[in-house]
């Protein structure tokens, strides 16, 4: 990523971002919370991609160079916090389930005015509590370094319902099947199956804040069905794609 902006303090804020919307590279010195109350938000490193929906959160530890898009339109809730407070020991990006409770603390939290009172900091309190008791969601999409997989993994991108082995789309860069499924295990941490149904999820959540159809998104993403989609998308996310939806929206 270029032209890196430094920000020391991580905003506390209410954003409205409008599709495809970026916020682009940054760090800032404060660790900070990214939920997107409507549609959904991703976030960028140079290691990967996390993505989340309105049932879902993103922590970011400080000092990590990140940015933003938004998939539909995004509303969009940031909260700093201090370096010192890490109620979950995170030194990584990682998507965080939001219980109801804790939606609605994010969303007092970042309404305005934000400043230092009393009130406020007891509701940060309840807050970082709620924190420390959610769950982690494997919800990440690692980006590949070596050039052979960067091409196999862009043809995946460019068509998530690309029904080729990976035996076939080794062949199709240049190695076979055994040198792709070791460089997905050493170069993305996970085997070629599981990157791939990120990958697929990643799509749908694109297609879904867009309004697609839940039965086109699954056609467009290559589940051999809906029903298929939707069990990998409740265990996922802990929604139907339908019922995600109806909750996200304000």
């Amino acid at each position: 990523m270029s032209e890196i902006r430094h920000l020391p303090q991580a905003p506390t804020r209410t954003q409205v971002l409008q599709p495809l919307a970026d916020i682009s590279a940054h760090r800032h010195d404060d660790h900070q919370i990214v939920y997107a109350r409507a549609g959904v938000v991703a976030v960028m490193t140079d290691a990967g991609t996390w993505f989340a929906p309105a049932t879902q959160a993103i922590w970011i530890p400080s000092g990590t160079v990140h940015a933003h898009r938004a998939h539909g339109r995004v509303d969009l809730h940031l909260v700093g916090l201090p370096v010192r407070t890490n109620p979950l020991k995170l030194r990584e990006p990682t998507v965080l389930a939001v219980s109801p409770l804790l939606r609605e603390l994010i969303v007092a939290y970042t309404r305005e005015p934000v400043e230092d009172s009393p009130g406020r900091r007891r509701l940060r309190a309840v807050l970082l509590d709620e924190l420390r008791a959610s769950p982690q969601r494997a919800v990440h999409l690692p980006t590949p370094r070596d050039p052979r997989l960067v091409e196999l993994c862009s043809a995946l991108h460019a068509d998530p319902a690309d029904p080729r082995t990976l035996a076939e789309l080794g062949t199709a860069v240049g190695m076979g099947e055994r040198t792709a499924s070791r460089l997905f295990s050493t170069d993305l941490k996970m085997t070629f199956p599981q990157w791939r149904t990120q990958l697929r999820l990643y799509h749908a959540l694109r297609m879904l804040a867009d309004d697609m159809p839940v039965t086109s998104v699954a056609h467009r993403c290559g589940w051999s069905s809906t029903s298929a989609f939707i069990d990998v998308f409740h265990r996922t996310f802990g929604h139907t794609p339908g019922a995600l939806y109806r909750r996200a929206r304000p």
